[in-house]
């Protein structure tokens, strides 16, 4: 069976066709850095992560690619909070940070990059010159915006009519704008205090000024990037034109991925994306569950309770179109499965591993239910990523390595079909991210993307002449036992031995 996805821009499940046979190219919208990731971007991430393994098993090379928001008056919001930071930059480290462990402690395969906004801002520019040039936006008091009227095809992801679309932006830009509907691609000056005071924590006494965030030169003046061009300008950078896949959530359907589609289109006059698909949101008392309503569960709360592979089978119970609710009782059922397999996979280890097993013994029932799940499993796999079923066939073969140990008799149990059984629960549930050996590949490669991070401010501060402030980074990484190098192509580190 051929893998078939739910494409958002035409509404049908259709055959997936890569640009490449042998390649794709996976791009995630990913976190805004102002609060801890919660269950809602997990769900998420895991989703992602589970097609990015199921497209490898399928033979492709898998060129996967997942942002990181790190300029944004949320991000302003957060300094002088919690010892985050003095300035945006070292407030979106901070999380950047955070995220990356949370991201390892899931278990989640890396993306070939994570590129940041304030990395890119010289890409941002020539793509907002380019649309200028190609008569699809417009400069107005120093700020540039998307024509929407320019784009024939604007809607076609959410299906809305121009007519009927509200006024997106604050309300500043309005005076600004020919059409309610354009949007910012740049933005003049720095960021708006109200928009800033509007996402502080309540009950945090912050004092003083406001905080700025950052701004950068450009052909309009000083200035921000607008949010929806970021995307665009990162995907197209790491992976070319047209993106064979492009995952987000279902709440950035519109505006977000609606204005990635007519700026970047305009552009390039390419598709941009030729398959799109977008989780459904995780519910938590009847509403989404956000950073904005308070109403989440952090990952680090989260993995700490429970632990990565209870929470992954917890969120790979529903499939990623659909809705799942978070509540005591799903999770306790989660923790349940979790400890099915665990203990079927176990228990069959270990009679393989004893006297108990014979060369000779053969038990077809259990031959055939591990070869059916393979199937049941790939069947669902190839089914728009359906990892609830998927999860249904993993569960099989526990059930079928327990009726097979229940009834062995006098000859034995059955090593081979209890070896095709484990065999199979390592890479199906490996595919599932789960992990039955106690360790995942996350948290054993931590300490690198850590040093990897640390590094890349030392880089910042030594070229903004911060070279007091690099040297302390260079000393607290050697205090912990990790030798930097630098050279002309870049500092180099080891780790301590056996890490």
């Amino acid at each position: 069976m051929t893998l078939h996805v739910t494409n958002t821009l035409t509404g049908e499940k259709e055959p997936f066709e890569p640009q490449d046979p042998e390649n794709v190219l996976l791009y995630y919208c990913g976190l805004t850095v102002s609060d801890p990731p919660h269950l809602g971007h997990a769900r998420s991430w895991v989703h992602v992560d589970v097609m990015h393994r199921w497209l490898e098993q399928l033979g492709y090379d898998v060129r996967h690619v997942e942002n990181f928001t790190d300029v944004n008056e949320k991000i302003v919001a957060r300094v002088g909070e919690d010892d985050l930071g003095a300035d945006e930059r070292e407030v979106a480290e901070s999380y950047v940070r955070r995220t990356i462990e949370d991201m390892r402690s899931l278990n989640l395969l890396r993306a070939e990059v994570y590129p940041r906004v304030s990395e890119h801002v010289p890409e941002i520019v020539d793509l907002v010159e380019t649309l200028i040039e190609k008569g699809y936006a417009y400069e107005s008091n120093g700020s540039v915006y998307f024509d929407v009227t320019s784009f024939e095809e604007y809607g076609k992801l959410s299906n809305q009519e121009l007519t009927e679309i509200e006024s997106q932006g604050d309300p500043d830009e309005r005076s600004e704008k020919r059409h309610p509907a354009d949007f910012a691609l740049w933005k003049a000056g720095g960021v708006d205090p109200d928009a800033v005071a509007e996402h502080r924590h309540e009950g945090v006494d912050h004092g003083g000024d406001p905080p700025e965030g950052l701004t950068w030169d450009s052909p309009w003046g000083e200035g921000r990037p607008g949010w929806h061009i970021e995307c665009s300008a990162m995907s197209m950078t790491h992976l070319g034109e047209t993106l064979d896949i492009h995952v987000g959530g279902r709440d950035l359907v519109f505006p977000h991925h609606e204005n990635e589609i007519a700026q970047s289109e305009a552009a390039t006059e390419q598709q941009f994306a030729n398959y799109w698909l977008h989780c459904e949101l995780f519910q938590m008392d009847e509403e989404k569950m956000s950073s904005s309503l308070g109403n989440f569960v952090t990952v680090a709360e989260a993995i700490d309770r429970w632990g990565a592979n209870v929470m992954r089978t917890f969120l790979t119970a529903g499939s990623y179109n659909s809705q799942q609710l978070y509540s005591d009782e799903t999770i306790a059922e989660a923790e349940e499965r979790w400890e099915q397999l665990e203990r079927a996979y176990e228990a069959a280890a270990e009679t393989l591993d004893s006297p108990a097993a014979s060369s000779k013994a053969e038990d077809l029932t259990l031959r055939e239910a591990v070869a059916d799940a393979r199937e049941a499993f790939r069947t669902a796999m190839n089914d728009d990523f359906n990892t609830r079923e998927a999860q249904s066939a993993l569960l099989s073969v526990a059930t079928a390595i327990n009726r097979h140990l229940e009834a062995v008799g006098d000859e034995g149990a059955d090593y081979r079909g209890l070896r095709r059984a484990v065999e199979a629960l390592d890479e199906l549930g490996g595919i599932l991210g789960l992990s039955f050996d106690g360790s995942t590949t996350g948290s054993a490669e931590l300490a690198g993307d850590v040093v990897e991070l640390v590094l890349e401010v030392r880089e910042r501060e030594r070229e903004a002449g911060n070279y007091e402030r690099a040297d302390e980074l260079r000393d607290e990484l050697a205090a912990l036992g990790i030798e930097v190098q630098d050279s002309d192509d870049g500092p180099t580190y080891r780790l301590p031995d056996g890490e």
